[in-house]
């Protein structure tokens, strides 16, 4: 367990002093803002769907997705790692991605992780143990939610 406390550590504090795909995309066609209220994180998370190139099921593809705002260091890293692990997937893939992120933060720390296929996005199961840091690690994938429905509205971690 220490070493998963070690390596969560690390990926956070080095995706917070350097956050991948932290800019805004000038060609992004959704985008939506989120605001924890709770912390103050603010954030706002820009993506590219295609329209025209669809996978083989028909549904469209986030082909790039970036970030910009502010926030603690869970909320930037974990907004950095989504960026990196969503671009290619279809909006179906997406929000399987976000409901299984969230039941890896959310599950009791007593239970083993749910973690294949995660990669990176792993480490966040120590967020398990810091239930009042769960929604900094969700609110760039609320956010991504609320861009891909296109809701124009601003994602809130209540």
């Amino acid at each position: 367990m220490d070493d998963l406390r070690e390596l969560y550590q690390e990926v956070i504090l080095e995706h917070n002093k350097k956050p991948r795909n932290f800019r805004v995309l000038e060609d992004a066609n959704r985008e939506a803002d989120g605001h924890n209220p709770l912390c103050g994180d603010e954030l706002t998370v820009y993506a590219r769907v295609s329209a025209s190139g669809l996978n083989e099921d028909g549904n469209e593809i986030v082909e790039e997705v970036s970030f910009q705002g502010s926030g603690c260091a869970i909320s930037k890293a974990s907004a950095s790692l989504m960026t990196d692990f969503v671009k290619g997937k279809s909006l179906p893939e997406v929000r399987n991605d976000f409901e299984r992120f969230h039941q890896l933060v959310t599950s009791p720390p007593s239970q083993p992780a749910e973690t294949e296929g995660l990669r990176k996005l792993a480490v966040f199961s120590g967020v398990r143990e810091y239930p009042m840091r769960v929604k900094c690690a969700t609110l760039a994938w609320h956010a991504l939610c609320a861009a891909l429905d296109a809701e124009g509205e601003t994602a809130k971690t209540e």
